[in-house]
């Protein structure tokens, strides 16, 4: 499978610039397509463009192949919750409805961690590690977004036929500027039981949305993307005895490895991460 013409929504942000950086130096047309431009610069082009307005949407995906829907206010603290369900559910449309107009072959999206019920305040993990086929708690504006996103990939492949994968990112890292605050971290279990410990670095997001782009698969599906260890170094059996002592627990076999399930990833898209922070600090 080859694409002519890659569309990024979102190219500006940490997830996005390093899916842009890494699709251009692989020799594909990539066009940025975001509300703020890039800084510093990406070697690729950028087209401004507001993704909550339809017509412009339209627009700016004529012609593609494919398409990267990153584009999203990035977090439950990033604005009012009204702002941010309005925001990234009306992109989301746009962007999935304009490919349907157009013909795109493929759609990934960025949706979210959050969908399985972070921070886990109301609700407990169904399970250790925790996997795609656990219920969806969302607990935020943003999370409802993500989970309402997925539901609307459904919807629109039954419409059209579109291939759309879902990425349920975990917490993004940007080795140049993340790494260094995971020491403070290591003493206290609970501060990033938040998101059962997990993480994924910003290249390991780019080389996942590569396997979505290019794998053997049609249809529409979500997978869990993090890395294959946890931000800690304090074991599993101890992490999860300290902030879930009643979520059933499956022993990881090795004493760090990620609290996310990542095997229907690797299965199915072909992904394997591949960057630690352990490797970094």
């Amino acid at each position: 499978m080859s694409f002519k013409k890659i569309i990024i929504t979102g190219g500006s942000g940490k997830a996005g610039r390093a899916v842009a950086n890494h699709l251009h130096n692989g020799g594909r047309a990539i066009i940025n397509v975001d509300i703020k431009a890039p800084e510093p610069k990406l070697a690729c082009r950028f087209i401004p463009v507001d993704l909550t307005d339809y017509g412009q949407v339209v627009d700016v995906l004529e012609g593609a192949d494919a398409v990267v829907h990153f584009a999203a206010i990035p977090s439950p603290s990033h604005g009012p919750q009204s702002e941010i369900f309005r925001n990234n559910t009306v992109s989301t449309y746009n962007v999935f409805q304009a490919a349907r107009l157009h013909g795109v072959k493929r759609i990934v999206w960025a949706s979210s961690e959050t969908c399985f019920g972070l921070p886990f305040h109301q609700e407990k993990p169904d399970h250790a590690p925790l996997s795609e086929n656990a219920p969806l708690y969302p607990e935020s504006a943003y999370a409802l977004t993500k989970v309402l996103g997925e539901e609307m990939a459904r919807q629109f492949h039954r419409w059209s036929g579109i291939t759309i994968i879902g990425l349920r990112l975990s917490n993004v890292m940007d080795p140049d500027t993340d790494y260094a605050k995971f020491s403070k971290w290591q003493d206290d279990p609970k501060l990033r039981a938040v998101n059962m410990w997990g993480y994924i670095d910003s290249r390991d997001v780019a080389r996942a949305t590569e396997c979505a782009l290019y794998c053997d698969f049609n249809g529409v599906d979500f997978f869990t993307i993090a890395a294959a260890d946890t931000v800690m170094r304090m074991p599993n059996d101890q992490l999860m005895a300290a902030a879930y002592p009643d979520v059933p627990y499956t022993p990881t076999p090795g004493p760090n490895d990620a609290l996310y399930d990542i095997s229907k990833a690797r299965e199915v898209l072909g992904f394997t991460p591949k960057y630690s922070w352990r490797d970094e600090v």
